[in-house]
Protein backbone atom coordinates (compact mmCIF):
# COMPACT_ATOMS: atom_id res chain seq x y z
CA UNK A 1 0.00 0.00 0.00
CA UNK A 2 1.33 3.48 -1.04
CA UNK A 3 0.76 5.92 1.54
CA UNK A 4 1.49 10.20 1.59
CA UNK A 5 2.15 11.67 4.92
CA UNK A 6 1.57 15.47 5.13
CA UNK A 7 3.40 17.37 7.62
CA UNK A 8 7.17 18.36 8.52
CA UNK A 9 7.27 18.31 12.25
CA UNK A 10 8.55 15.20 14.83
CA UNK A 11 4.91 14.17 14.66
CA UNK A 12 5.39 13.60 11.12
CA UNK A 13 8.62 12.08 11.71
CA UNK A 14 7.42 9.33 14.56
CA UNK A 15 4.76 8.55 12.31
CA UNK A 16 7.14 7.69 9.31
CA UNK A 17 9.35 5.96 11.80
CA UNK A 18 6.28 3.41 12.63
CA UNK A 19 4.30 3.77 9.45
CA UNK A 20 8.03 2.10 7.94
CA UNK A 21 7.83 -0.76 10.12
CA UNK A 22 4.43 -1.98 8.72
CA UNK A 23 4.90 -5.15 6.40
CA UNK A 24 1.98 -4.13 4.02
CA UNK A 25 3.43 -0.58 3.42
CA UNK A 26 4.40 -0.35 -0.43
CA UNK A 27 5.99 3.26 -1.05
CA UNK A 28 5.93 6.00 1.34
CA UNK A 29 5.60 9.79 0.37
CA UNK A 30 6.03 12.41 2.80
CA UNK A 31 5.22 16.31 2.14
CA UNK A 32 7.18 18.53 3.27
CA UNK A 33 9.04 16.55 5.45
CA UNK A 34 12.17 17.26 7.00
CA UNK A 35 15.85 15.51 6.79
CA UNK A 36 14.84 13.12 9.38
CA UNK A 37 11.42 11.96 7.69
CA UNK A 38 13.53 11.19 4.70
CA UNK A 39 15.19 8.29 6.18
CA UNK A 40 11.87 6.61 5.87
CA UNK A 41 10.00 8.32 3.36
CA UNK A 42 10.70 9.85 -0.29
CA UNK A 43 9.90 13.11 0.25
CA UNK A 44 7.87 15.56 -2.99
CA UNK A 45 7.23 19.14 -3.13
CA UNK A 46 3.09 19.49 -2.38
CA UNK A 47 1.54 22.28 -0.67
CA UNK A 48 -1.47 20.78 1.26
CA UNK A 49 -3.88 24.32 0.51
CA UNK A 50 -3.29 22.82 -3.06
CA UNK A 51 -6.13 20.10 -2.77
CA UNK A 52 -6.36 19.85 -6.70
CA UNK A 53 -2.47 19.75 -6.61
CA UNK A 54 -3.08 16.74 -4.01
CA UNK A 55 -5.06 14.56 -5.32
CA UNK A 56 -3.13 14.60 -9.21
CA UNK A 57 -0.12 13.58 -6.90
CA UNK A 58 -2.14 11.19 -5.60
CA UNK A 59 -3.52 9.35 -8.37
CA UNK A 60 -0.68 9.10 -10.06
CA UNK A 61 1.98 7.63 -7.71
CA UNK A 62 -1.08 5.16 -6.43
CA UNK A 63 -1.66 6.36 -3.40
CA UNK A 64 -4.47 4.42 -1.39
CA UNK A 65 -3.88 6.18 2.45
CA UNK A 66 -3.46 9.66 2.85
CA UNK A 67 -2.57 10.92 6.61
CA UNK A 68 -3.04 13.70 7.40
CA UNK A 69 -0.29 15.35 10.01
CA UNK A 70 -1.17 18.78 11.59
CA UNK A 71 -4.60 20.58 12.08
CA UNK A 72 -4.52 23.51 9.36
CA UNK A 73 -5.16 20.87 6.31
CA UNK A 74 -8.05 19.14 8.52
CA UNK A 75 -9.80 22.34 9.23
CA UNK A 76 -9.38 23.55 5.48
CA UNK A 77 -11.30 20.76 4.18
CA UNK A 78 -8.77 18.68 2.35
CA UNK A 79 -10.27 15.37 3.87
CA UNK A 80 -13.20 16.10 2.24
CA UNK A 81 -11.82 17.05 -1.04
CA UNK A 82 -10.01 13.54 -0.88
CA UNK A 83 -12.74 11.32 0.01
CA UNK A 84 -14.84 12.89 -2.60
CA UNK A 85 -11.77 11.89 -4.96
CA UNK A 86 -12.70 8.21 -3.01
CA UNK A 87 -9.41 8.20 -1.12
CA UNK A 88 -9.05 6.67 2.26
CA UNK A 89 -8.30 9.49 4.28
CA UNK A 90 -6.88 9.12 7.94
CA UNK A 91 -8.01 12.52 9.48
CA UNK A 92 -11.46 13.99 9.88
CA UNK A 93 -13.24 16.17 7.78
CA UNK A 94 -13.32 19.98 7.63
CA UNK A 95 -16.93 20.01 10.17
CA UNK A 96 -15.55 17.36 12.69
CA UNK A 97 -11.84 18.82 12.52
CA UNK A 98 -13.81 22.29 13.92
CA UNK A 99 -13.49 20.67 17.51
CA UNK A 100 -10.21 21.87 17.31
CA UNK A 101 -10.79 24.88 14.28
CA UNK A 102 -13.15 26.43 16.90
CA UNK A 103 -13.34 26.76 20.61
CA UNK A 104 -16.46 27.95 20.18
CA UNK A 105 -17.94 25.06 18.47
CA UNK A 106 -16.80 22.81 20.63
CA UNK A 107 -17.46 24.49 23.93
CA UNK A 108 -21.48 24.92 22.27
CA UNK A 109 -21.79 21.10 21.55
CA UNK A 110 -20.35 20.15 25.00
CA UNK A 111 -23.13 22.57 26.30
CA UNK A 112 -25.75 20.99 24.28
CA UNK A 113 -24.72 17.49 24.98
CA UNK A 114 -24.13 17.84 28.48
CA UNK A 115 -20.31 17.38 28.15
CA UNK A 116 -18.28 18.11 31.54
CA UNK A 117 -16.65 21.09 30.53
CA UNK A 118 -15.73 24.49 32.08
CA UNK A 119 -18.36 26.93 32.56
CA UNK A 120 -17.54 29.95 29.22
CA UNK A 121 -18.70 32.78 27.19
CA UNK A 122 -18.46 33.59 23.74
CA UNK A 123 -17.34 37.38 22.59
CA UNK A 124 -16.57 38.59 18.76
CA UNK A 125 -15.65 41.90 19.72
CA UNK A 126 -13.87 43.82 22.79
CA UNK A 127 -16.99 45.48 24.46
CA UNK A 128 -18.63 42.24 24.60
CA UNK A 129 -15.64 40.35 25.76
CA UNK A 130 -15.11 42.97 28.81
CA UNK A 131 -18.11 42.46 29.66
CA UNK A 132 -18.28 38.96 29.42
CA UNK A 133 -15.57 38.59 31.85
CA UNK A 134 -17.15 40.57 34.61
CA UNK A 135 -19.23 37.16 35.23
CA UNK A 136 -16.19 35.11 35.88
CA UNK A 137 -13.49 35.23 38.97
CA UNK A 138 -10.13 35.05 39.07
CA UNK A 139 -7.78 33.66 37.83
CA UNK A 140 -9.95 33.19 34.68
CA UNK A 141 -9.15 31.88 31.24
CA UNK A 142 -9.28 33.66 27.47
CA UNK A 143 -8.96 31.47 24.71
CA UNK A 144 -8.59 32.87 20.89
CA UNK A 145 -11.55 31.13 18.88
CA UNK A 146 -9.37 29.78 15.76
CA UNK A 147 -6.47 27.75 15.38
CA UNK A 148 -3.32 29.47 17.34
CA UNK A 149 -0.57 26.48 17.54
CA UNK A 150 -1.24 25.96 21.31
CA UNK A 151 -0.18 29.09 21.86
CA UNK A 152 -3.91 31.50 22.19
CA UNK A 153 -4.24 30.72 25.69
CA UNK A 154 -4.02 33.18 28.30
CA UNK A 155 -4.58 32.32 31.69
CA UNK A 156 -5.14 35.72 33.59
CA UNK A 157 -4.45 36.20 37.15
CA UNK A 158 -4.92 39.95 37.56
CA UNK A 159 -7.78 42.16 35.74
CA UNK A 160 -4.80 43.85 34.28
CA UNK A 161 -3.52 40.81 32.96
CA UNK A 162 -7.26 40.26 31.50
CA UNK A 163 -7.74 43.12 29.55
CA UNK A 164 -4.11 43.21 28.18
CA UNK A 165 -5.22 39.94 26.75
CA UNK A 166 -8.24 40.96 25.32
CA UNK A 167 -6.49 44.12 23.79
CA UNK A 168 -3.85 41.68 22.55
CA UNK A 169 -6.35 39.59 20.54
CA UNK A 170 -8.49 42.01 19.17
CA UNK A 171 -5.16 44.20 17.96
CA UNK A 172 -5.00 41.43 15.59
CA UNK A 173 -8.47 42.31 13.68
CA UNK A 174 -11.75 40.49 13.28
CA UNK A 175 -11.22 37.68 16.37
CA UNK A 176 -13.31 35.63 18.52
CA UNK A 177 -12.35 34.75 22.10
CA UNK A 178 -13.78 32.74 24.64
CA UNK A 179 -13.51 33.22 28.32
CA UNK A 180 -13.68 30.65 30.65
CA UNK A 181 -13.57 29.59 34.38
CA UNK A 182 -10.27 27.99 35.58
CA UNK A 183 -10.50 24.65 36.53
CA UNK A 184 -8.47 23.36 39.19
CA UNK A 185 -6.75 19.81 39.25
CA UNK A 186 -4.19 17.98 36.82
CA UNK A 187 -3.93 18.14 33.27
CA UNK A 188 -3.84 15.18 31.25
CA UNK A 189 -4.18 14.02 27.57
CA UNK A 190 -6.19 11.08 26.55
CA UNK A 191 -6.36 9.75 22.80
CA UNK A 192 -9.08 7.12 21.15
CA UNK A 193 -9.09 6.61 17.82
CA UNK A 194 -12.63 6.33 16.14
CA UNK A 195 -14.33 5.72 12.69
CA UNK A 196 -17.42 7.78 13.47
CA UNK A 197 -19.10 4.49 15.27
CA UNK A 198 -16.51 2.50 17.23
CA UNK A 199 -14.09 4.14 19.74
CA UNK A 200 -10.88 2.36 20.97
CA UNK A 201 -8.51 4.43 23.60
CA UNK A 202 -5.30 5.22 22.32
CA UNK A 203 -2.91 5.84 25.01
CA UNK A 204 -2.55 8.78 27.57
CA UNK A 205 0.06 11.15 27.99
CA UNK A 206 0.81 14.43 29.77
CA UNK A 207 2.64 17.39 28.51
CA UNK A 208 4.66 20.40 29.46
CA UNK A 209 3.90 23.36 27.88
CA UNK A 210 5.75 26.01 29.63
CA UNK A 211 8.84 26.90 28.30
CA UNK A 212 11.12 27.02 31.58
CA UNK A 213 11.70 24.09 34.91
CA UNK A 214 8.94 24.37 37.11
CA UNK A 215 6.76 25.05 34.16
CA UNK A 216 7.51 28.88 34.04
CA UNK A 217 7.35 31.16 31.22
CA UNK A 218 5.13 31.66 28.59
CA UNK A 219 3.18 28.47 26.33
CA UNK A 220 4.59 26.89 23.43
CA UNK A 221 3.75 24.03 21.12
CA UNK A 222 5.25 21.72 23.85
CA UNK A 223 8.53 21.51 25.51
CA UNK A 224 8.47 17.63 26.51
CA UNK A 225 6.10 14.84 27.10
CA UNK A 226 5.62 11.54 28.81
CA UNK A 227 3.27 8.56 28.59
CA UNK A 228 1.62 6.74 30.28
CA UNK A 229 0.12 9.46 32.38
CA UNK A 230 -0.77 7.06 35.01
CA UNK A 231 -2.83 9.59 36.94
CA UNK A 232 -5.61 8.86 34.60
CA UNK A 233 -6.79 5.45 36.07
CA UNK A 234 -8.72 2.70 34.21
CA UNK A 235 -11.38 4.04 36.57
CA UNK A 236 -11.16 7.70 35.07
CA UNK A 237 -10.34 6.84 31.57
CA UNK A 238 -13.75 4.78 30.77
CA UNK A 239 -15.38 8.25 32.63
CA UNK A 240 -13.42 9.80 29.70
CA UNK A 241 -15.20 7.67 27.19
CA UNK A 242 -18.31 7.67 28.21
CA UNK A 243 -18.69 11.17 29.32
CA UNK A 244 -16.89 13.08 27.18
CA UNK A 245 -15.77 11.44 23.89
CA UNK A 246 -18.70 8.96 22.85
CA UNK A 247 -20.80 11.42 23.43
CA UNK A 248 -18.97 13.84 21.31
CA UNK A 249 -18.69 11.20 18.46
CA UNK A 250 -22.39 10.12 18.85
CA UNK A 251 -23.35 13.71 18.45
CA UNK A 252 -21.33 14.62 15.14
CA UNK A 253 -22.37 10.96 14.06
CA UNK A 254 -25.98 12.69 14.11
CA UNK A 255 -25.49 15.78 12.50
CA UNK A 256 -24.41 13.84 9.50
CA UNK A 257 -20.69 14.25 9.76
CA UNK A 258 -18.58 11.56 11.58
CA UNK A 259 -15.54 12.06 13.24
CA UNK A 260 -12.67 9.90 11.75
CA UNK A 261 -9.24 9.30 13.26
CA UNK A 262 -7.35 10.50 16.10
CA UNK A 263 -9.71 12.35 18.84
CA UNK A 264 -7.24 14.14 21.31
CA UNK A 265 -8.84 15.16 24.39
CA UNK A 266 -7.34 17.78 26.74
CA UNK A 267 -8.59 17.38 30.17
CA UNK A 268 -8.54 18.37 33.63
CA UNK A 269 -8.92 16.10 36.74
CA UNK A 270 -11.04 17.91 39.13
CA UNK A 271 -12.20 17.27 42.30
CA UNK A 272 -15.56 16.98 40.06
CA UNK A 273 -14.34 14.21 37.81
CA UNK A 274 -12.91 14.87 34.51
CA UNK A 275 -13.83 17.81 32.51
CA UNK A 276 -12.72 18.69 28.94
CA UNK A 277 -10.01 21.33 28.37
CA UNK A 278 -10.16 21.46 24.22
CA UNK A 279 -10.26 18.93 21.63
CA UNK A 280 -7.47 18.33 18.96
CA UNK A 281 -8.22 16.94 15.58
CA UNK A 282 -4.93 15.06 15.23
CA UNK A 283 -2.31 13.62 17.53
CA UNK A 284 -0.09 15.79 19.36
CA UNK A 285 3.22 17.24 19.71
CA UNK A 286 5.44 15.97 21.37
CA UNK A 287 2.51 13.34 22.31
CA UNK A 288 2.70 11.54 19.63
CA UNK A 289 6.67 10.64 19.56
CA UNK A 290 6.21 8.86 23.22
CA UNK A 291 2.66 7.07 21.92
CA UNK A 292 4.82 5.69 18.94
CA UNK A 293 7.70 4.61 20.80
CA UNK A 294 5.02 2.38 23.25
CA UNK A 295 2.56 1.54 20.39
CA UNK A 296 3.14 -2.50 19.88
CA UNK A 297 1.32 -3.06 16.49
CA UNK A 298 0.75 -2.02 12.52
CA UNK A 299 -0.05 1.68 13.06
CA UNK A 300 -1.10 0.88 9.04
CA UNK A 301 -3.45 -1.34 9.78
CA UNK A 302 -5.22 0.41 12.71
CA UNK A 303 -5.41 3.86 10.38
CA UNK A 304 -6.74 1.80 7.41
CA UNK A 305 -9.40 0.37 10.06
CA UNK A 306 -10.34 4.07 11.16
CA UNK A 307 -10.24 5.22 7.35
CA UNK A 308 -12.25 2.03 6.27
CA UNK A 309 -14.67 2.30 8.81
CA UNK A 310 -14.05 -1.31 10.08
CA UNK A 311 -12.47 0.00 13.48
CA UNK A 312 -14.60 -2.65 15.30
CA UNK A 313 -13.46 -5.82 13.45
CA UNK A 314 -9.72 -5.02 13.79
CA UNK A 315 -7.08 -5.61 16.24
CA UNK A 316 -7.42 -2.93 18.84
CA UNK A 317 -4.11 -0.77 19.79
CA UNK A 318 -1.60 -2.49 21.96
CA UNK A 319 0.99 -0.23 24.13
CA UNK A 320 4.15 -1.67 25.73
CA UNK A 321 3.95 -1.60 30.13
CA UNK A 322 7.35 0.75 29.13
CA UNK A 323 7.15 3.87 30.06
CA UNK A 324 8.15 6.94 27.31
CA UNK A 325 8.94 10.26 27.55
CA UNK A 326 10.37 13.03 25.45
CA UNK A 327 12.68 16.00 25.74
CA UNK A 328 11.97 18.51 23.16
CA UNK A 329 15.10 20.69 22.03
CA UNK A 330 14.57 24.60 21.22
CA UNK A 331 16.34 26.86 19.29
CA UNK A 332 17.21 29.86 21.00
CA UNK A 333 14.24 32.83 20.85
CA UNK A 334 11.69 30.06 20.69
CA UNK A 335 8.60 30.55 21.58
CA UNK A 336 9.84 34.16 19.99
CA UNK A 337 11.57 34.35 16.76
CA UNK A 338 13.80 31.28 16.79
CA UNK A 339 17.96 31.40 15.89
CA UNK A 340 18.23 29.28 13.14
CA UNK A 341 20.68 27.79 11.45
CA UNK A 342 22.72 26.21 14.58
CA UNK A 343 24.58 23.46 13.63
CA UNK A 344 23.56 20.25 15.08
CA UNK A 345 25.46 17.23 15.92
CA UNK A 346 25.30 13.45 17.86
CA UNK A 347 22.73 12.52 16.64
CA UNK A 348 23.48 9.13 15.70
CA UNK A 349 25.70 8.79 18.85
CA UNK A 350 22.43 9.44 21.29
CA UNK A 351 20.57 6.86 18.80
CA UNK A 352 23.04 4.29 19.56
CA UNK A 353 21.96 4.19 23.17
CA UNK A 354 18.33 3.52 21.96
CA UNK A 355 16.82 6.62 22.04
CA UNK A 356 14.90 7.79 19.02
CA UNK A 357 15.52 11.56 17.71
CA UNK A 358 12.77 12.65 16.27
CA UNK A 359 13.75 15.93 13.73
CA UNK A 360 10.98 18.96 13.71
CA UNK A 361 12.72 22.06 12.56
CA UNK A 362 15.48 21.08 10.93
CA UNK A 363 17.07 21.39 7.49
CA UNK A 364 20.22 20.66 5.39
CA UNK A 365 22.59 23.34 4.72
CA UNK A 366 25.87 22.37 2.85
CA UNK A 367 25.61 18.64 3.76
CA UNK A 368 25.26 19.53 7.33
CA UNK A 369 21.67 19.29 9.82
CA UNK A 370 21.07 22.97 11.39
CA UNK A 371 18.20 24.39 13.04
CA UNK A 372 15.59 25.41 11.27
CA UNK A 373 12.23 26.55 13.23
CA UNK A 374 11.72 26.71 16.86
CA UNK A 375 11.37 23.32 18.06
CA UNK A 376 13.97 21.41 16.67
CA UNK A 377 14.90 18.02 17.74
CA UNK A 378 12.19 15.68 20.31
CA UNK A 379 14.52 13.13 21.78
CA UNK A 380 12.31 9.91 22.66
CA UNK A 381 13.27 7.39 25.20
CA UNK A 382 11.61 4.46 27.03
CA UNK A 383 12.49 2.65 30.53
CA UNK A 384 10.90 -0.05 32.45
CA UNK A 385 9.79 2.90 35.05
CA UNK A 386 9.26 6.90 34.24
CA UNK A 387 12.30 7.66 36.02
CA UNK A 388 14.19 4.86 33.86
CA UNK A 389 12.80 6.64 30.72
CA UNK A 390 13.82 10.13 31.77
CA UNK A 391 16.96 8.92 32.78
CA UNK A 392 17.61 7.16 28.93
CA UNK A 393 16.28 10.25 27.34
CA UNK A 394 18.38 12.79 28.93
CA UNK A 395 21.54 10.74 28.57
CA UNK A 396 20.41 10.90 25.04
CA UNK A 397 20.25 14.49 25.28
CA UNK A 398 23.47 15.20 26.77
CA UNK A 399 25.10 13.72 23.49
CA UNK A 400 23.76 16.51 21.48
CA UNK A 401 25.48 19.10 20.13
CA UNK A 402 23.30 22.28 19.78
CA UNK A 403 25.41 24.89 20.97
CA UNK A 404 22.35 27.87 19.68
CA UNK A 405 19.64 25.50 21.28
CA UNK A 406 17.81 24.63 25.29
CA UNK A 407 15.44 22.71 26.88
CA UNK A 408 14.41 21.72 30.07
CA UNK A 409 15.80 19.77 32.66
CA UNK A 410 12.97 18.54 34.30
CA UNK A 411 10.50 16.98 32.02
CA UNK A 412 8.14 14.48 34.45
CA UNK A 413 8.76 16.26 37.34
CA UNK A 414 4.82 16.26 37.81
CA UNK A 415 5.01 12.02 38.12
CA UNK A 416 8.25 11.72 39.61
Amino acid sequence: MNVLLLGSGAREHALAWKLAQSPKLGKLFAAPGNPGIAQHARLVQIDPADHRGTVDFCLKNSVELIVIGPEAPLVDGLADNLRTMGFCVFGPNKVPAQLEGSKGFTKDLCARHKIPTARYSKASDKLGAEAALEDFGLPVVIKADGLAAGKGVVIAQTPEEAQGALEALFARGKADVVIEEFLEGEEVSFFALTDGTAIVPFGSAQDHKRVGDGDTGPNTGGMGAYSPASILTAELERRVIDEIVAPTVRALAKQGHPYSGILYAGLMLTADGPKLIEYNARFGDPECQVLMMRLENDLLDLMCSAAKGNLAESEPPRFSDEAALTVVMAANGYPGTPERGGALAGIEEAEQLGARVFQAGTAESDGKLVADGGRVLAVTASGKTLKAAQEAAYAAVDLIDFPTGFYRRDIGWRAL
